[in-house]
């Protein structure tokens, strides 16, 4: 650790800080015209990813502008996928398309080449780290497995990933096998970066809130657990944040469960519920991403709710889920210095 202090790391050890430090997700994104302009330059989505010049630009982009407390390491949570050469590309106005994948294809994945495919994320984290401010914690990251297998069974997102599923329960050898597949090369992957520079990683299961009891144990606990002891094995030090969207209730279990250091909560969460949750360690969110659409007083109530519920305690304030591309980055200037206690 450095000589200046990094807050996230600090509350990520337990520690209580007032106000409390910030970052959002997706804060480096199409709402930033900045950010537009280097996608623009890039060509293709996953270009950007794998340019470690373009990468590192688009995650100190809002931190220039905003000065959060921490960058995420811009990538994607497919380049897993990627890597095993699933043909992930992103069609405009669709968002990410893959190859499918049956029960066969799972027995034939290959993960040897995986960390020499996203060698250039690793190069993008030591830069980043290098550019950054000594106080701003540098956060990587992956997408659990349960979230990646939706996307390469069904080749696409949909509403309630039901091909995902249906494929679990048809196939529980093959589902199982490909969960395992990918909470080792997450694991592999999430050292790496580590390695490379980052202080801390969150693991993003965006799609745990279409999960039944048995199966968010079976898909969302169990190899998010592998993950986060196959890495705290290899780097004890290592904080990680889980993060299972919509997972409501389970949560009640979900941090013991998975052993991660802090959990984050999307903004259905009700507050009270976060306070009981927060009881247990850190916490991080959850503010409706409409609130930093809509700007004003819906803003600032949401603001304030979060803060006096939960603020006195360890805390990362954070939105419930990404920002969205309409978001006014003046409304996010202002969040900003509502949370520091500016304009209160």
């Amino acid at each position: 650790m450095s000589a200046k202090s990094r807050k996230i790391v600090d509350v990520l050890n337990g520690k209580t800080i007032s106000p409390p430090p910030l970052w959002l997700m997706r804060q480096a994104g199409r709402y930033l015209p900045e950010y537009r302009a280097t996608r623009a330059e890039a060509g293709s989505f996953l270009d950007l990813c794998y340019s470690p010049e373009l990468a590192t630009e688009v995650t100190l982009q809002p931190i220039r502008r905003y000065g959060f407390d921490a960058a995420i390491l811009f990538s994607d949570i497919l380049v897993i996928p990627d890597a095993l050469k699933r043909n992930v590309r992103f069609e405009e106005g669709h968002g990410p398309r893959l190859d499918p994948i049956d029960a066969d294809g799972i027995l034939k994945l290959d993960g040897k080449d995986v960390l020499k495919h996203l060698q250039p994320v690793m190069e993008a984290v030591g830069r980043i780290r290098g550019a950054l401010p000594e106080e701003t914690t540098l956060l990587g990251f992956c997408g659990a497995p349960w979230t990646v297998a939706t996307y390469m069974i069904a080749g696409h997102g949909t509403p309630d990933q039901a091909p995902a599923r249906l494929f679990a329960y048809r196939e529980p050898k093959a589902f199982a096998h490909l969960l395992d597949t990918l909470a080792e090369l997450s694991a592999d992957y999430l050292v790496a970066q580590i390695d490379a520079g980052a202080d801390a990683v969150q693991i993003f299961d965006s799609w745990a809130g279409v999960l039944g009891e048995k199966e968010f144990s079976e898909f969302a606990i169990k190899p998010v657990r592998k993950i986060i002891d196959s890495v705290k094995a290899r780097r004890p030090q290592a904080k990680i944040i889980a993060f299972a969207k919509g997972a409501g209730l389970f949560l009640k279990t979900y941090r013991q469960a998975t052993r991660a250091d802090a959990i984050g909560l999307d903004w259905s969460v009700p507050l009270a519920f976060a306070a009981e949750l927060q009881k247990d360690g850190p916490v991080q969110g959850n503010l409706d991403p409409m609130r930093v659409v809509a700007g004003g007083a819906a803003l600032d109530e949401g603001i304030d709710a979060i803060l006096q519920a939960l603020g006195n305690g360890p805390l990362i304030f954070n939105l419930g889920h990404g920002i969205t591309p309409q978001a006014d980055p003046e409304h996010v200037t202002r969040l900003v210095a509502r949370v520091r206690g500016e304009n209160r």
